[in-house]
């Protein structure tokens, strides 16, 4: 998971490779294939019963232009930051929710649903959690954050990533575990603490487990999709409340390609199991591509839609960007700026326009589907 983008406004609540081979036919990439005035993500999702959302920080409520073309895309919104631990509780015991719940104000006004963001994570934490964790080994670190956390939400979220990023088949464990502060201290049994807390704070809620490895092409990625079936398979045969796997759908345009029947596959396993799937924070990294912008936006809507194609086929019942517009991006470093080049990896532009990578969505929403060439 990455964070990419910029805070707005003067207050915050919070201290190369190849060209992929797939190709979109030129007419799908005028805007007057659907930019009609009617169609958008949010409407084009819907129609396929997905639910379309977005990443936000509040700081951007600050930009009008943003919100309103926000509310008119977006049917569900995930803080980006402002429920990471280091931000919610900053010192034990002294929680701010403030972020959070001016998200989720915007989201009740504009009829968009809210969804949590994650609850037990290595990364994101404040000082004195890992000390403490390690000194005291006391489970309540884990269910008392859960508790407060999804309690304040109860009733209001769809869904929760409850455990972020658990496994690391390079870690070398023969279960295929990240060897993080919370396995060292409480062992495998910290994710069953993780979801069984949460059911109890919020019992409505979808409970996610989320992670990124799984969609892409690589050996190393077979071997994250096998780990990731074997820690489902036995969190759900010990009785573990996972209700849906979330994949982060963090891509590189010009990187390692989809496999699209690896993806299909190992997706059918995933439903075997009874799990739903969500695609919870996708963007198309465009960096190491060639300068022309044209080129680096047909790549970017190549790799998101040979992603989405097999996520919509597969029933995916949410789509999440990690973010709506390339305006918020963290700007790229001196070499690139002195180019001229700036990161086109998210739907909108800088100036809230359609990319082709949203064009790209929208088809794959609508089931306009196209084949490799």
């Amino acid at each position: 998971m990455f964070t990419r983008r910029k805070f707005v406004g003067a207050s915050c609540a919070i201290a190369a490779g190849a060209l992929p081979a797939l190709r979109l036919r030129a007419q799908e990439l005028r805007p007057s294939i659907v930019d009609n005035g009617r169609t958008t993500l949010r409407s084009a999702a819907s129609s396929h019963g997905i639910v379309y959302g977005s990443a936000v920080s509040s700081p951007e409520f600050g930009d009008s232009d943003f919100c309103a073309t926000l509310a008119r895309e977006a049917a569900i919104l995930v803080p980006e930051y402002e429920m990471k631990r280091a931000i919610v509780e900053p010192s034990r015991g002294a929680y701010d929710f403030s972020g959070c719940d001016r998200i989720l104000a915007f989201a009740r006004r504009h009829g968009a649903q809210f969804r949590g963001h994650p609850l037990v994570w290595h990364k994101r934490n404040p000082d004195w959690l890992e000390e403490t964790v390690e000194r005291t080994r006391d489970e309540t670190l884990i269910t008392g954050f859960v508790e407060k956390v999804a309690g304040h939400f109860r009733g209001q979220a769809h869904s929760w990533d409850v455990v972020n990023e658990a496994i690391a088949p390079e870690d070398g464990r023969a279960d295929n575990l990240r060897r993080s502060f919370w396995l060292e201290t409480f062992g495998p049994h910290y994710i069953d603490i993780a979801y069984r807390a949460a059911r109890a704070a919020d019992p409505g809620a979808m409970l996610v487990y989320n992670d990124w490895g799984c969609e892409l092409g690589a050996p190393a990625n077979d071997r994250f999709r096998a780990a990731t079936l074997d820690f489902l398979g036995q969190a759900l045969g010990r009785g573990v409340p996972i209700d849906a796997l979330g994949l982060q759908g963090h891509m590189r345009a010009f990187g390692t390609p989809v496999d699209q029947e690896k993806l299909r596959s190992f997706l059918g396993h995933v439903k075997a199991m009874g799990l739903r799937i969500l695609v919870t924070e996708h963007d198309v990294d465009d960096s190491g591509g060639p300068s022309d912008v044209a080129l680096r936006d047909r790549a970017v809507a190549d790799t998101s839609r040979r992603f989405l194609d097999v996520m919509v086929d597969a029933g995916v019942v949410a789509v999440l960007t990690w973010g709506l517009t390339d305006r918020f991006l963290q700007s790229p470093g001196w070499r690139a700026r002195i180019g001229g080049y700036e990161p086109r990896m998210l739907p909108l532009d800088t100036g809230l326009q359609p990319t082709p990578m949203w064009r790209a969505m929208i088809a794959a929403f609508t089931s306009q589907r196209i084949k490799p060439q």
